[in-house]
């Protein structure tokens, strides 16, 4: 007899960037030109001194264990940068060291929920919030998040989410992955003040905090008493083009740290030293380097969103921050009869035997990404411009996306 998965298991749900991707390398090993628009990585090699530094960790022989929390030089380096950049004084012990920022949201879950405790979760949505939810039999409320209203959250969700009895916790995501949105200060300000010294907690994800275009990265951390509520968290893959290494870290009270630095210890271990070292290399000394990967970025949105918008049937805005282009296509959907998921596969897959450009449908977000399709930048300048020409084109392959939806049923537009 077979043994039966759990529950859980048997629905888990996956990040489809990397579902897309596995795609994307079969048509490719097979022979197939792809532009890769799918997943969020950077195109850049990791920063300069980041790169000596693992190297000379190595050489120096720290390949083994260090302490669940972090090695204490990192923390603190941490602590001093985040002074640094955004004038907020905190210390090692508000810092714990992660595999990546993605771990932290299933920290943060089982620091915070119980089964039948409520979370607000803006949609669209980074898809793994919603297994680390339901990992702790939390319950997910939805606040969609609208193009109009330049994907910033809806403070009216908020204030009405608060009042609700079993209220525990909101997800905050800005910069915002798909959506390209940023919470303003003004946002930040009312969502602490609705939240402070209630029963609830803040995750607030911040992968993209050095890809704001529009001003500047406030971090939710920056409103006053709010520390003990909330847990920051970062990473280096976007800013310093190290998703390969696998390094993020926490900021919080010291209260949740230790108990975050506990599921470290029992599930991880610890982050492997030359790794932090790597990461302690590239705050100190990296910056500029930094700084000028993030202009380049910045204008690869620019030249996407503008040639985007000579697409018909397309709805852009220029995001305000992250390397994500989020168009409305529900026009051209509607016209084809297919899912705005099923477009981009068709992309990939169908609309030319030698030619593919993989992207995201937005409903791989949630509901309220139906309609939009999720374009990364992560390509050369001239790569860009022809995924939107090819794109322009593909959707004019009528009896193509036709032969394509009778092998692919799913993605028919109901």
């Amino acid at each position: 007899m077979t043994t039966t998965l759990s529950q859980f298991a048997r629905g888990l749900s996956t990040e489809t960037a990397f579902d897309v991707l596995a795609v994307a390398k079969r048509l490719k090993a097979q022979g197939k030109d792809v532009i890769e628009l799918q997943i969020g990585d950077s195109p850049y090699p990791s920063a300069t001194h980041a790169l000596e530094a693992g190297i000379a960790a190595i050489n120096a022989g720290q390949t083994h264990y260090c302490p669940s929390m972090g090695l204490m030089s990192f923390r603190e380096t941490v602590a001093a940068n985040y002074k640094k950049e955004y004038g907020i004084a905190i210390g090692p012990e508000n810092v714990v060291v992660g595999p990546g920022a993605k771990v932290f949201e299933q920290f943060f879950c089982e620091a915070f929920l119980d089964a039948g405790d409520e979370v607000l979760v803006f949609s669209p949505a980074f898809p793994t919030y919603a297994p680390n939810i339901e990992r702790r039999g939390g319950v997910i409320v939805t606040s969609h998040l609208k193009q109009e209203h330049a994907f910033r959250p809806n403070l009216h969700d908020i204030e009405d989410f608060v009042k609700r009895p079993r209220a525990k916790a909101i997800f905050l995501n800005s910069p915002h992955n798909p959506t390209g949105g940023v919470a303003t200060e003004g946002d930040l300000k009312a969502i602490a003040n609705l939240v402070r010294g209630k029963n609830l907690a803040i995750f607030s994800d911040e992968p993209y905090n050095h890809m704001v275009w529009t001003g500047k990265h406030f971090p939710m951390l920056g409103q006053p008493g709010i520390l003990d509520q909330t847990v920051a968290c970062y990473t280096f893959s976007k800013s310093y083009s190290m998703s390969g290494w696998r390094l993020g870290y926490a900021v919080s009270s010291p209260r949740v740290i230790d108990a975050i630095g506990k599921m470290i210890n029992t599930s991880l271990s610890c982050v492997p030293p030359i790794v932090q070292l790597a990461g302690e290399a590239a705050l100190k000394n990296d910056a500029q380097e930094r700084d000028d990967v993030m202009q380049r970025f910045k204008k690869k949105v620019e030249l996407l969103v503008e040639e985007l918008l000579g697409v018909p049937g397309v709805g852009v805005i220029m995001p305000a921050g992250t390397f994500y282009v989020f168009p409305n296509v529900a026009p051209i959907c509607m016209k084809l009869g297919i899912t705005s998921h099923g477009l981009a596969m068709f992309l990939l897959e169908a609309a030319d035997d030698k030619l593919g450009v993989a992207c995201l449908g937005g409903e791989c977000f949630g509901p309220a990404g139906k309609g939009f399709l999720r374009f990364s930048c992560a390509e050369p300048d001239e790569r860009l411009v022809q995924a939107v020409a090819f794109f322009r084109d593909a959707v004019k392959r009528v009896e193509r996306v036709e032969a394509y939806l009778k092998e692919h049923g799913k993605f028919r537009l109901q």
